[in-house]
């Protein structure tokens, strides 16, 4: 689980939304995209997102 305080400051690195932690992922609704939490490391390249259906 990514730390509350740190969440708050974590953006899309594509729309510059704010993200929210789903699982082992953070999610950004604007864009559509799923980063991945990698040994409580969130991956913030929109090339290792995964596209939300």
């Amino acid at each position: 689980m990514i730390d509350k305080a740190l969440l708050k400051l974590l953006v899309c690195p594509k729309s510059k939304a704010p993200l929210k932690q789903v699982g082992d992922e953070l999610v950004c609704e604007v864009s559509g995209l799923a980063y991945p939490i990698k040994d409580g490391i969130p991956i913030l390249l929109v090339e290792e997102a995964r596209k939300l259906d």
